[in-house]
């Protein structure tokens, strides 16, 4: 059986997020980039709700939390 694969779309749906591409764009150019001590999942921008979501899907390595990363990595990005 294959794994799900989910993308940022998806992941914001879950989240309850815009999950358009200018809706993404936006979010990520709104909260970014974070400090490199804080975690993706501490951000203060999440509803205890999204950042539970979060958490759960990186401590069980679950389908999304190749998403997940990926959303770190481009919170985490300096803009040029």
């Amino acid at each position: 059986m294959d794994s799900p694969t989910h993308d940022l779309q998806g992941l914001f749906d879950q989240l309850g997020l815009d999950s358009s591409e200018a809706g993404i764009d936006g979010f990520i150019a709104a909260n970014s980039p974070l400090p490199d001590d804080k975690k993706l999942i501490d951000a203060d921008f999440w509803s205890p709700q999204q950042a539970a979501f979060l958490k759960e899907q990186l401590r069980e390595d679950a389908d999304w939390a190749r998403v997940v990363d990926e959303l770190n990595l481009r919170m985490h990005q300096k803009t040029q």
